[in-house]
């Protein structure tokens, strides 16, 4: 037996090696996972240093404030990246380049719209955010202090998608870097500044605008190079035909969007409201280790989806079906690995950010099982994008967090910070439940219509 095992191991690796598409996806990922994984290097020690500088409910205001104005801007934005990826490489592979043009066009000025919008809405909301969230009202300058980002994100999320369509995988990793590194500089001198909670957050600020910014600046050149200097001239009247099309694709990835931002995305913020900014320290302290999981797996997302959406258009199942394969066992085997040293290592992990951080252990645990799930089905709702399925992962979205909220609400009250991890643990799995089964059975029917009607 434990002779067969490296054999097998070698032939996964041949052919892994041997096809093309899994080796542009792990190309592409691994970019992206030097820079996440330096860059997750430095935010560790950014969180190490604000923790031990603010202490454990300093520590817990500091999330409640940068997720209240980013899940603002989630609730009006379009998730245009996906778009961009999706409809600049159906027009680019049919030699409609204005039609692209006019698709970028269009995303970033959409994009733009919502930006503002947040941005009002943070102002006006500030006052609400800093007495139901930070259970202080003097956090309201603090709040619209850190929504200067929203300026600078104009239309990052569609300049995102134009560099990953383009393969400029490796500049979104260098910025990826230096954004982090502007972070932790500015983190450090509040250390050595003896700085408090407003120091600490125009840090993150100002590390998020760098990054945004140059994203953004860098898609403007590449629609140039790719369109020609006058690009932005296109009328979007020109996707007339499809705006009933693009505006469900839009709608439906908003939806999604905001199943996650009631959920996933505004844990601390029920946190916050439901316990204490002590209940928050601990798991914020937890959920940071959950990026050792998300940050290898993470960049496989966007370049796994512009591989798939390529295949789908082409109807080429048995490829479909390698890319999710080989790219589940990969994810699946190193979120094992890892899962394991945290549970292994994590009490002493826990303690550099403070003695007093040791009850987020228990809550690093509970959260460690939904994460690992998640992580190894990474793909299961981007996939439905090209598939032309976008309401069935917002669908199930919304089932799933309607109990999520029902259990946050019975659990967050009684045991803080274990029972919210419990609740997203709980929705994770059960999505992933959901869409997996689902796509299975899609995948399989299409491929037979398509076998008896002679196609791919």
């Amino acid at each position: 037996m434990m002779d067969r095992i490296p054999g097998s191991l070698r032939r996964l690796a041949d052919k892994v090696k041997n096809n093309p598409l899994i080796m542009r996806v792990l190309r592409n990922s691994g970019v992206i996972l030097s820079a996440n994984s330096v860059a997750s290097g430095f935010s560790m020690l950014q969180g190490i240093i604000a923790a031990r500088l603010l202490g454990v409910a300093g520590f817990g205001m500091l999330s409640p404030i940068t997720q209240f104005v980013t899940n603002i801007n989630r609730l009006t934005s379009f998730r245009m990246g996906e778009l961009v990826v999706s409809y600049v490489g159906e027009f680019s592979a049919n030699e409609k380049p204005e039609d692209a043009a006019a698709i970028f066009k269009t995303a970033a000025l959409v994009e733009s719209a919502s930006a503002f919008l947040a941005f009002f809405l943070v102002v006006v909301l500030a006052p609400f955010g800093a007495r139901i969230f930070l259970q202080d009202p003097a956090g309201v300058d603090l709040i619209r202090l850190y929504a200067g980002i929203l300026l600078a994100n104009l239309f990052s999320e569609s300049a995102t998608g134009l560099l990953q369509y383009y393969d400029r995988f490796k500049f979104l990793g260098v910025i990826t870097v230096i954004q982090s590194i502007v972070t932790l500089l500015l983190i450090g001198l509040a250390w050595l500044l003896q700085g408090g909670l407003a120091h600490v957050v125009l840090a993150y600020m100002m590390g998020k605008i760098v990054g945004a910014v140059s994203i953004s600046v860098y898609s403007l050149r590449l629609a140039g190079q790719q369109w020609g200097r006058g690009w932005f001239r296109v009328s979007i009247l020109s996707l007339k035909p499809r705006f009933g099309e693009l505006i469900r694709f839009a709608v439906s990835t908003n939806i999604s969007g905001t199943v996650n931002l009631v959920t996933r995305d505004s844990d601390t913020l029920w946190l916050s409201a439901l316990s204490s900014p002590l209940q928050v320290g601990y798991y914020k302290v937890a959920k940071a280790f959950m990026n050792v999981l998300v940050v290898p797996v993470n960049p496989m997302i966007s370049t796994t989806y512009r591989e798939l959406a390529r295949e789908i258009t082409s109807r080429a199942w048995k490829n479909v079906r390698y890319l999710l394969r080989t790219g589940t066992l990969i994810a699946g085997g190193y979120s094992i690995a890892a899962g394991v040293g945290m549970v292994v290592l994590g009490p002493w992990l826990v303690r550099l950010y403070g003695e007093d951080f040791g009850p987020a252990y228990g809550v690093l645990l509970v959260l460690l099982a939904g994460f690992m799930v998640a992580n190894t089905f990474y793909w299961s709702r981007t996939v439905f994008l090209p598939l032309g399925m976008p309401e069935f992962p917002t669908k199930v979205g919304v089932a799933m967090a309607a109990l999520e909220i029902l259990l946050m609400l019975w659990l967050v009250p009684q045991i803080g910070a274990i029972g919210l991890s419990a609740a997203l643990s709980l929705y994770f799995i059960g999505m992933a439940a959901v869409l997996v089964g689902r796509l299975i059975r899609e995948v399989k029917q299409r491929a037979q219509i398509d076998l008896t009607s002679g196609g791919a």
